[in-house]
């Protein structure tokens, strides 16, 4: 509870407030109200050093993505005592309209009996896309899809076992049994894809 005061103080300083009304604008009390909210719902985020919450923060306002971790545009991680700024699936594609060198980005599942063929040169795979009851189909993997500008396009799909495997690599929290990569699976697979 003392430090979600301490962050509070911190929010309330007149220099924060300076500087993220630099960076956000008009925006900058929304910000500011939609970060009090995502500290008080979050007790390990309660814990954290109020600098290193800030400075996630900080990160999300200048790409200007909002921090709610309902959106999946950005998220603010506790790890240990300190915070760290994530970027979701759903900011990647943000950012990456705002560049305008992408024609078209895309990512989602791939259910059983999606995949109809893989050309062994280019690597890509052939797809025949469910449309009844898809929802109910097993998920077996993840696709994304980007075509650029000057025509230059990349297709990358993942297992769940490889998904898995690669959250357990780098995810701390997930080798510990908590954090995004248990509670949204969908989300992070989506976006390790895509960042990829």
């Amino acid at each position: 509870m003392e430090k979600s005061l301490t962050i509070q103080s911190y929010l309330n300083s007149d220099l924060v407030r300076q500087k993220f009304n630099e960076v956000l604008g008009k925006g900058s009390n929304n910000f500011v109200m939609s970060l009090l909210g995502l500290i008080n719902a979050n007790e390990q985020l309660k814990k954290c050093d109020p600098k290193t919450v800030l400075n996630a923060a900080m990160i999300a306002a200048t790409l200007d993505l909002p921090i709610n971790p309902n959106l999946g545009f950005a998220y603010i991680i506790p790890y240990k005592e300190n915070a760290q700024f994530q970027l979701g699936y759903k900011g990647f594609i943000q950012l990456a309209v705002r560049s305008g060198q992408f024609e078209t980005i895309n990512v989602t599942n791939v259910k059983e009996g999606e995949i109809i063929g893989h050309d062994l040169l280019t690597g890509e795979l052939a797809f025949s896309w469910k449309t009844e009851n898809r929802e109910k189909l097993k998920t077996i993997g993840y696709v994304s899809y980007f075509r650029m500008r000057n025509g230059f396009s990349k297709m990358l799909y993942m297992t769940n076992a490889e998904l898995q495997a690669h959250g357990l690599r780098y995810s701390q929290t997930m080798k510990k049994g908590y954090g995004l990569w248990v509670d949204d699976f969908d989300a992070m697979a989506s976006k390790t894809v895509l960042k990829l």
